[in-house]
């Protein structure tokens, strides 16, 4: 088996042995909350590094590189 069928299969078999809640509490709600502002944040950065990078090109040198033709 490769390591992604013995992943797939661990799981498969932790959730069908796991005790399920039946009703959410505070920290679930927590956990919830934190997770979307992470990605928002994470995307938000994404999309402003992205921005960025569009909006000014990078100089890796003084002068500008020769550009080749005729190939």
């Amino acid at each position: 088996m490769s390591i992604l069928e013995i992943a797939l299969a661990s799981q498969v078999w932790a959730r069908r042995h796991e005790k399920r809640q039946l009703a959410l509490d505070d920290t679930d709600a927590l956990k919830a909350l934190l997770r979307i502002a992470f990605v928002t944040v994470a995307f938000t950065l994404l999309i402003s590094g992205v921005n960025l990078a569009a909006a000014r090109p990078q100089m890796l040198a003084e002068g500008s590189a020769p550009v080749v033709t005729g190939r």
